[in-house]
Protein backbone atom coordinates (compact mmCIF):
# COMPACT_ATOMS: atom_id res chain seq x y z
CA UNK A 1 0.00 0.00 0.00
CA UNK A 2 1.45 3.74 -0.78
CA UNK A 3 0.61 7.01 0.79
CA UNK A 4 0.68 10.46 0.07
CA UNK A 5 3.56 12.07 1.19
CA UNK A 6 1.67 15.55 2.00
CA UNK A 7 -0.03 14.81 5.51
CA UNK A 8 -2.40 17.86 5.44
CA UNK A 9 -4.39 16.36 2.89
CA UNK A 10 -8.09 17.58 3.63
CA UNK A 11 -9.47 14.80 1.46
CA UNK A 12 -8.25 11.10 1.56
CA UNK A 13 -7.68 9.82 -2.04
CA UNK A 14 -7.95 6.27 -2.30
CA UNK A 15 -7.79 3.60 -4.92
CA UNK A 16 -8.55 -0.07 -4.68
CA UNK A 17 -8.38 -2.86 -7.41
CA UNK A 18 -5.68 -4.63 -9.87
CA UNK A 19 -1.88 -4.33 -9.01
CA UNK A 20 -1.98 -3.24 -12.83
CA UNK A 21 -4.35 0.28 -12.36
CA UNK A 22 -3.29 0.69 -8.85
CA UNK A 23 0.42 1.42 -10.26
CA UNK A 24 -1.14 4.59 -12.65
CA UNK A 25 -3.12 5.66 -9.04
CA UNK A 26 -0.10 5.32 -7.06
CA UNK A 27 1.61 8.07 -9.18
CA UNK A 28 -1.15 10.47 -9.28
CA UNK A 29 -0.80 10.57 -5.57
CA UNK A 30 -3.68 8.18 -4.48
CA UNK A 31 -3.41 5.85 -1.32
CA UNK A 32 -3.27 2.25 -3.17
CA UNK A 33 -4.80 -1.29 -2.03
CA UNK A 34 -3.49 -3.28 -4.86
CA UNK A 35 -5.11 -6.64 -5.47
CA UNK A 36 -7.82 -5.86 -2.51
CA UNK A 37 -10.43 -8.18 -1.43
CA UNK A 38 -13.80 -7.41 -0.26
CA UNK A 39 -12.33 -7.37 3.38
CA UNK A 40 -10.31 -4.57 2.63
CA UNK A 41 -12.82 -2.67 1.24
CA UNK A 42 -14.89 -3.08 4.31
CA UNK A 43 -12.37 -2.33 6.65
CA UNK A 44 -11.39 0.82 5.09
CA UNK A 45 -14.59 2.15 4.11
CA UNK A 46 -15.25 1.26 8.59
CA UNK A 47 -12.22 3.12 9.55
CA UNK A 48 -12.95 6.27 7.33
CA UNK A 49 -16.39 6.24 8.65
CA UNK A 50 -15.40 6.09 12.23
CA UNK A 51 -12.71 8.54 11.92
CA UNK A 52 -15.33 11.31 10.41
CA UNK A 53 -12.70 11.56 7.64
CA UNK A 54 -13.53 12.82 4.09
CA UNK A 55 -12.49 10.44 1.36
CA UNK A 56 -12.65 10.04 -2.54
CA UNK A 57 -12.72 6.16 -2.53
CA UNK A 58 -12.35 4.46 -6.24
CA UNK A 59 -13.07 0.85 -6.72
CA UNK A 60 -13.07 -1.19 -9.64
CA UNK A 61 -16.33 -3.80 -10.52
CA UNK A 62 -15.23 -6.13 -8.70
CA UNK A 63 -14.87 -4.30 -5.48
CA UNK A 64 -17.43 -1.96 -5.83
CA UNK A 65 -20.22 -4.82 -6.55
CA UNK A 66 -19.41 -6.89 -3.51
CA UNK A 67 -22.32 -4.79 -1.40
CA UNK A 68 -20.16 -4.91 2.05
CA UNK A 69 -21.71 -3.75 5.10
CA UNK A 70 -19.89 -0.46 5.29
CA UNK A 71 -19.79 0.01 1.45
CA UNK A 72 -23.84 -0.12 1.32
CA UNK A 73 -24.31 2.07 4.57
CA UNK A 74 -21.85 5.08 2.67
CA UNK A 75 -24.26 4.48 -0.16
CA UNK A 76 -27.61 5.01 1.95
CA UNK A 77 -25.73 8.25 3.52
CA UNK A 78 -23.55 9.92 1.29
CA UNK A 79 -21.96 12.68 2.22
CA UNK A 80 -17.80 13.41 3.37
CA UNK A 81 -16.97 9.71 1.72
CA UNK A 82 -17.72 9.55 -1.85
CA UNK A 83 -16.88 6.03 -3.24
CA UNK A 84 -16.86 6.01 -7.28
CA UNK A 85 -17.41 2.44 -9.44
CA UNK A 86 -14.18 2.93 -11.98
CA UNK A 87 -13.72 0.55 -15.03
CA UNK A 88 -11.24 -1.93 -14.82
CA UNK A 89 -7.95 -2.28 -16.67
CA UNK A 90 -8.30 -5.15 -18.94
CA UNK A 91 -12.22 -4.28 -20.22
CA UNK A 92 -12.77 -0.74 -20.02
CA UNK A 93 -14.91 -0.56 -23.19
CA UNK A 94 -17.36 -3.57 -21.95
CA UNK A 95 -18.03 -1.75 -18.29
CA UNK A 96 -21.23 -0.39 -17.79
CA UNK A 97 -21.46 1.56 -14.86
CA UNK A 98 -24.33 0.24 -12.21
CA UNK A 99 -25.99 4.03 -12.50
CA UNK A 100 -27.29 2.75 -16.10
CA UNK A 101 -29.40 0.53 -14.83
CA UNK A 102 -31.14 2.59 -12.18
CA UNK A 103 -31.47 5.88 -14.72
CA UNK A 104 -33.11 2.80 -16.98
CA UNK A 105 -34.98 1.47 -14.31
CA UNK A 106 -36.09 4.94 -13.43
CA UNK A 107 -37.03 6.50 -17.08
CA UNK A 108 -37.29 3.09 -19.47
CA UNK A 109 -35.17 0.81 -21.57
CA UNK A 110 -34.82 3.58 -24.16
CA UNK A 111 -33.48 6.39 -21.77
CA UNK A 112 -29.38 5.92 -22.73
CA UNK A 113 -29.91 5.50 -26.24
CA UNK A 114 -28.16 8.30 -28.49
CA UNK A 115 -30.19 9.82 -30.67
CA UNK A 116 -29.49 12.68 -33.65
Amino acid sequence: MSRPGDAGHDTRLIAMGSAALMEGFAVIGFETWPDAVPQDVESVLATLSRGKERALVLLEPSLARTGTPALQRLRREGGRIVVVEVPPLQAPQAWRPEVEDLVVGFLGPGALEQRP
